[in-house]
């Protein structure tokens, strides 16, 4: 456990110093993409709850448990102008070596466009796509504490141009039983591209360190979740490719606000909550709903009321398989759609 732990705040604090970039300085995005429908309801990331969900290993590897024994797992996501993203991933438990396996592909299809040139001459269509192939494991060190890893292999391909990559997550999870309260650690995204776009420019992959904590309440069937992301960066408030983020008590570089009000608006930028509603016995039906700081106040209208930010979505087990929505509002012109399928061939060995 201490060897784990030590490699994982080292790679944390070690690659800090290269994470200080934020959207449009970095590929492979699409990691970060929220890989089912119960995790788009809930705020875009689950990392400190364990159930029988395959798709939250996804986020943080130490969620990987023995209730996913041969689960599979197939979550799309549709997306506005017909780009589409998907995640499908199998589980398996391995009783000798007490630990617990899975794989899974994740892709976003960005779809078909028309090739032009300088002159709108119509040279024909190109298409767009990236894919992530991901295998991981975890392991129950003691009662209350498991670890885990993910490795991803990645390629994009947008027309002619290519790139691939290898990404590394490391997880921690810790479980209170006695008061319900469980908390994560996770590294995402450590690694380096093998091959870039342009050969006289490397690209960086999007690495973050995230802390998760979930609460079950006691006398009613609900439980509430936290996430904070980017542990490495603190100013995510604008995205300037000249100016370098200085630390935790950096400047905003804002003159049009107080500062504590930037650092306040910065600080909730940094968080995601989720709430989920567990009825029922065995909690077979569920009722989800999230928000995200940090998209309402980039995509939201000052001057139209919106939903931006808010997420909701439903989920219930029918027969041997349980089927999941879940819909994230972007912007005033609308938002996204998820649905997942999952099961267990273990349900129909019964």
């Amino acid at each position: 456990m201490k060897q784990f732990l030590l490699i994982l705040l080292f790679t944390a604090f070690a690659l800090t110093s290269h994470a200080q970039r934020l959207g449009g300085q970095r590929v492979f995005e699409f990691l970060n993409l929220s890989p089912s429908a119960r995790i788009t309801a809930l705020g875009g990331q689950l990392l400190a709850v364990k159930d029988s969900d395959l798709a939250s290993a996804y986020h943080n590897p130490a969620l990987l448990n023995p209730e996913m024994d041969q689960q599979l797992s197939f979550n799309y996501n549709f997306y506005a102008a017909n780009i589409g993203s998907g995640y499908a991933a199998y589980a398996q438990h391995i009783d000798k070596l007490d630990m617990t396996f899975h794989g899974g592909i994740q892709f976003i299809d960005y779809g078909t466009f028309d090739q032009t040139d300088e002159f709108e001459q119509n040279l024909g269509t190109f298409e767009a796509a990236e894919y992530a192939i991901n295998v991981g494991a975890s392991k129950q060190l003691y009662e209350n504490l498991s670890v885990g890893a993910n490795l991803k292999f990645i390629t994009s391909q947008l027309e002619s141009y290519n790139s691939t990559g290898l990404a590394l997550d490391l997880g921690a999870y810790y479980r209170d039983t006695s008061s319900n309260f469980s908390a994560a650690l996770v590294v995402r995204n450590a690694g380096l591209t093998l091959t870039s776009f342009r050969e006289d420019n490397r690209e960086h992959l999007p690495f973050e360190i995230n802390l998760g904590i979930a609460q079950k309440l006691k006398y009613l069937p609900f439980r509430l979740t936290i996430n904070y992301r980017n542990l490495d960066q603190w100013n995510i408030l604008y995205d300037d490719p000249n100016v370098v983020d200085v630390g935790l008590l950096g400047d905003l570089n804002s003159t049009e606000r107080g500062w504590f009000a930037v650092n306040i608006d910065n600080f909730f930028r940094h968080l995601s909550f989720g709430g989920e509603f567990l009825f029922g016995k065995k909690e077979n039906f569920r009722v989800r709903a999230g928000y995200i700081h940090r998209r309402r106040a980039e995509l939201s209208i000052s001057e139209f009321r919106s939903l931006a930010g808010f997420s909701f979505g439903v989920g219930m087990k029918v027969s041997k398989f349980r089927i999941e929505y879940g819909r994230a509002i972007h912007h005033l012109a609308g938002g996204v759609n998820h649905l997942s399928i999952s099961t267990s061939i273990n349900e129909f060995k019964r």
